[in-house]
């Protein structure tokens, strides 16, 4: 009697299954080729994304021997293509690169093309800040202390990777202008910090001297 029950049984899982399968057989079948595509897509966008990586990559090469070269307009153009076309990371510093090799060349250019990548949120924090520094190693020599205090002084906060820099261009920048205390404020602050690189507190002691010697001068 068990065995007529469970061939009964297993009669009517079949048929279910069968019915089952007779109503949802073409979305199981769609279904499963969009895994299947779906994974052999995803498995395609990898190997384009590393194939595009490793182009960049050997073109940036190439543009970094252009400009150790001086063939500084070549490098340029060269790193203008990788970050017009390049994927994101080799875009970003192609775009650095680029107004690097500009600024031999033409300086207030330069400052300009620092100034976009500093402002351009789609560049990565760290490379945005480095553009910041690198526009104000231009800007020191040509904007007023109170314009280049506005553009540095947010890197010169506790914590920020160019911390020390950005107080060492203050420094400059607040001597030129003959602003004294201020520039002693700024370099006292790299002195009196541990953390700070040696080679930027020895210049910092030096320019110490540099606005004791003005400050006398003045009496």
């Amino acid at each position: 009697m068990s065995d007529i029950f469970r061939e009964v049984d297993e009669e009517v899982r079949r048929e279910k299954a069968a019915q089952f399968w007779n109503k949802y057989q073409n979305a199981i079948i769609v279904l499963a080729l969009a895994i299947i595509l779906g994974a052999g897509g995803w498995r395609y966008w990898q190997y384009q994304q590393r194939t595009a990586a490793e182009a960049a990559g050997l073109e940036f090469q190439e543009a970094i021997r252009l400009a150790g070269e001086d063939k500084t307009k070549e490098a340029e153009q060269a790193f203008e293509k990788i970050a017009k076309q390049g994927p994101p990371g080799y875009a970003a510093l192609a775009k650095l690169r680029a107004a690097g090799e500009l600024q031999k060349r033409d300086k207030a250019d330069a400052m300009k093309a620092f100034d976009a990548i500093a402002a351009d949120t789609t560049v990565p924090a760290a490379l945005q800040e480095a553009a910041r520094i690198r526009a104000a190693a231009i800007a020191v020599d040509t904007e007023s202390y109170e314009d280049f205090k506005k553009r540095l002084e947010p890197l010169s906060k506790t914590g920020n990777r160019f911390r020390y820099t950005a107080l060492e261009f203050l420094a400059v920048s607040a001597i030129k202008a003959e602003k004294y205390p201020e520039a002693t404020a700024w370099l006292d602050l790299l002195i009196s910090s541990p953390a700070a690189p040696d080679s930027i507190r020895r210049r910092a002691n030096a320019l110490q001297g540099l606005v004791a010697g003005s400050k006398s001068g003045e009496k």
